[in-house]
């Protein structure tokens, strides 16, 4: 993953927000810059690279941003933005319209036409994620797409909440992933987002079956996560919930490598190896900790266990559990 990260700390005060400024203008879009705060100016910026997209995590205080139409005819990437807000209030104006999204809304932009946003801190400052995406890779009709912009688009249900999480999880494990997953991720923010969008503008259909499946992977994969912990889960469950056959579902997981009952014991012993190297946890018996991720059986769940990591789990736990504090001398 190829992160850059910005933070005025790092800087003399007198210099945060013009250099903030400066790098605004050079790395995102030609535009003027304001903020209430600029003598004592606190804010960072990590932006990933990824594929065809880049997602940025932001976190100021307040802040005013004016694209005027000199800036659009100066310098233009053909961009579209897609940003939501994680803490604080942010408000965005385009062609004609101006949104407060409530916390966890998504809100589109467009670089080609002007815009002007403000970021209001509530008790402390405001936090969002930010995608931007090139207009060509985005396979939907400009002229649908435009009615979108500066309009709320909830990020807490459907297909929404599956954007937002996944945009998380990528934000707080960007250390995680290697270079060569960059295109692979990008790809799904791609998707995601496409599906989002469609949906909003009820064009299903003018996206690509290929995004489509994706997609439908990604939430499929989201749906298996938040309930391992649920005995019943079973690839017939996981089909019903996605309205496809049992047979689809397996089909969607074959370029994985991998069957669907497979990956959901994979999942629920990964689960099961954080929790016993959790000192939190320490106290949980063994058997406890197999139960708690859906293995019903704690027989069953021994023999899962040493096979995926050759120990049983009572004994991973003791070999890599940490030890007392040494004493000095």
């Amino acid at each position: 993953m190829f992160e850059t990260v910005y933070s005025s700390d790092e800087l003399p005060p007198g210099e945060r927000f013009d250099r903030w400024r400066e790098m605004i203008t050079r790395s995102y879009l030609p535009s003027v810059v304001n903020s209430k705060d600029a003598d004592d100016f606190h804010g960072v910026a990590r932006v990933l690279q990824a594929g065809p997209v880049h997602v940025a995590t932001l976190r100021l205080p307040a802040l005013q941003v004016l694209r005027t139409p000199v800036h659009v005819r100066r310098s233009d990437p053909d961009q579209y933005q897609l940003a939501v807000t994680l803490r604080g209030r942010r408000t965005m104006a385009q062609c004609g319209r101006e949104v407060v999204p409530e916390v966890g809304d998504l809100v589109l932009n467009d670089s080609s036409h002007p815009y002007e946003s403000w970021t209001l801190p509530d008790g402390g400052a405001v936090e969002t994620i930010t995608v931007g995406i090139p207009r060509a890779a985005l396979p939907l009709p400009r002229a649908k797409v435009d009615r979108l912009l500066a309009v709320p688009i909830a990020g807490d249900t459907g297909l929404g909440v599956l954007l937002t999480e996944f945009l998380g999880r990528l934000a707080a494990e960007s250390e995680m992933y290697r270079p060569q997953d960059t295109v692979r991720l990008g790809t799904v923010v791609l998707d995601l987002t496409t599906a989002v969008l469609a949906h909003r503008m009820e064009a299903a259909d003018a996206v690509p079956p290929e995004s489509r499946q994706r997609a439908l992977l990604v939430s499929i994969n989201a749906f298996i996560e938040r309930r391992l912990g649920t005995v019943q889960l079973s690839p017939a469950l996981v089909a019903a919930a996605h309205h496809i056959s049992v047979r689809q579902l397996h089909r969607l997981f074959r370029p994985q490598g991998t069957t669907v009952s497979e990956w959901i014991r994979h999942r629920r012993l990964e689960r099961c190896r954080r929790d016993l190297l959790d000192p939190r946890l320490a106290e949980l018996p063994v058997h406890a900790v197999g139960a708690r991720w859906g293995f019903g059986c704690a027989a069953d769940f021994s023999r899962a266990f040493r096979t995926a990591y050759g120990t049983p789990p009572g004994d991973y736990r003791r070999r890599n559990r940490p030890g007392p504090p040494r004493r000095p001398g």
